[in-house]
């Protein structure tokens, strides 16, 4: 992970400085440093709270349309640079209208060497991602400004560097007043890198097929805004194009990191002049390059084969990021991942169940496969908690179930398995289902109420009273055997209950 100078918190917290001080002014660079000394200590704190669960709000298809989104204001941002006209301001899609409008104003040498560099760095990566294909289309752009001419040409170059080493010192301390004036901005540029740290963290694991531990990862991230405010520079974060770069070079560890600053003071101390050859357009075209990549279309494609609707989040979440600021963007896409994930909680899977012929199974009927139904008997299983946000729904599904019979229901057995979770409103919605159903003189029982947790919730919330201790039962089979009408209380199902199957995890 490449953590460094990024542009998406960059335009939050100047943004919100300009209210502190004046752009350029001492008391605004002062301002600067602080905050990255308290964006910093946030997300140290985070990390050792471990509150690494941050990083599950973000799904594939969340993650995938974020980096989407984040990748088509790379490639906005740049095409000025590419083009060699100058930038436009103000919201995204309305700037690339006003581009557009603008393509008989191109500068060909610009667009030449923007579109140079692209092509190389895309031609090497696709021979061996070993290959500095950026740093040969860097070169060859230089050599090609110096050779020809070309700033003469309108092609718009990079100043020498003024290399200066920096002197660690404490930050600005405001008084108490403007320091909590400061906090919210230090929160929300806090939270922002927290969910692009953990949007790198999952799609650029240090290892295939285990995740990061994200917790360290804010740590890390925090240390680095730290060190930074204490050298006089600005917050940092989790760079996706940077750690993109990293990846495809082949970059497995923080050596990479530790070499590229190395190699950037090697290039200060000794050759900063020549950064004078290099135009800004090579530099845009290693942007879009990044941006292309993080683009991700194969994960998109994949996401339609195989997710069904779920292409819709990596379409709402890049329209997100793309129509409203960055960080309004990454937030409701947080939320729109949160949201998409309670709905399967408030709405569970709810199903009928049938016996498979010849065994003491029940399971959720199979198109065109045999079934066994027991007169009179109703065997209905949810694969969710019973909370407050899903009882009543699943009251009513029993309800529907119930009525839809093709012969009246005496027996309704409860497959419990998937209930990990009951809340006292659930347990009370659950009991006036029961209580209504015995008023149409149905009886209810429970079967593989397996959870420790969900079985001392049952009994503490009064489901168990309400329903009967001799109403829970190890199998559906044994509820089914003891309690269908007309039979005789025995013991004949008991030995079912090492069998039963679990349908909730089912199709």
């Amino acid at each position: 992970m490449s953590v460094a100078a990024d542009s998406t918190i960059a335009p939050i917290f100047a943004g919100g400085l300009a209210s502190f001080a004046a752009l350029g002014t001492p008391h605004y660079a002062e301002l600067v440093t602080l905050l990255a000394l308290m964006v910093g200590v946030i997300l140290v704190i985070v990390g050792l709270l471990r509150a690494g669960w941050l990083a599950t709000l973000l799904s594939i298809p969340v993650t995938t349309g974020f980096l989407a989104g984040i990748a088509i204001h790379i490639m906005v941002g740049e095409l000025p640079t590419l083009l060699g006209i100058s930038e436009e301001r103000g919201q995204l899609l309305l700037r690339l209208f006003h581009i557009l409008g603008r393509l008989d104003e191109a500068n060909p040498y610009t667009l030449a060497l923007g579109a140079g560099v692209l092509i190389v760095t895309l031609g090497t990566a696709r021979i061996s991602a070993k290959v500095p294909g950026a740093l040969i289309g860097l070169v060859g752009a230089g050599v090609a400004v110096a050779l020809f001419h070309l700033e003469s040409r309108g092609v718009s170059l990079l100043s020498p560097l003024h290399f200066e080493l920096p002197r660690p010192a404490l930050p600005y301390l405001p008084d108490t007043r403007e320091m909590a004036r400061l906090l919210p901005l230090a929160l929300i540029v806090a939270m922002v890198c927290i969910m692009q740290t953990s949007a790198v963290a999952s799609t650029f694991p240090s290892e295939e097929g285990r995740p990061d531990d994200a917790s360290r990862d804010f740590a890390g991230v925090g240390a680095g805004s730290i060190v930074a405010g204490l050298t006089g520079s600005f917050p940092v974060d989790a760079s996706p194009p940077s750690t993109a770069i990293v990846v495809e070079s082949g970059g497995r560890s923080q050596v990479a990191s530790i070499t590229a600053v190395a190699l950037m003071i090697v290039l200060f101390l000794l050759a900063a002049g020549l950064l004078a050859y290099l135009p800004h357009a090579a530099l845009s075209g290693i942007l879009f390059y990044i941006a292309v990549k993080i683009f991700r279309l194969n994960e998109m494609i994949r996401i339609y084969r195989r997710g069904g609707l779920e292409i819709l989040l990596v379409a709402a979440s890049c329209g997100l990021v793309v129509a409203l600021p960055i960080e309004t963007g990454m937030l409701l896409a947080i939320v729109l991942s949160f949201v998409h994930s309670l709905y399967f909680v408030v709405r569970p899977y709810c199903v009928e169940l049938a016996r498979v012929p010849g065994t003491t199974v029940w399971w959720p009927p199979g198109r065109g496969e045999k079934r066994e139904h027991e007169p009179g008997v109703l065997v209905f299983a949810t694969a969710a908690p019973l909370t407050f946000t899903n009882a009543q729904y699943i009251s009513d599904k029993i309800m529907r179930a119930l009525d839809a019979a093709p012969a009246p229901v005496k027996l309704l057995v409860i497959e419990a398995s998937g209930m990990i979770d009951i809340d006292y409103t659930g347990s009370q919605i659950l009991q006036r289902t029961i209580a209504e159903l015995r008023s149409r003189s149905i009886g209810v029982a429970i079967a593989r109420l397996s959870d420790p947790q969900a079985q001392a919730q049952a009994s503490q919330t009064g489901l168990i009273a309400a329903l009967g201790p001799e109403r829970v039962f190890r199998s559906v089979e044994e509820a089914v055997r003891q309690l269908r009408p007309g039979a005789k209380p025995d013991d004949l199902g008991k030995k079912a209950g090492a069998a039963e199957g679990s349908p909730s995890g089912a199709p």
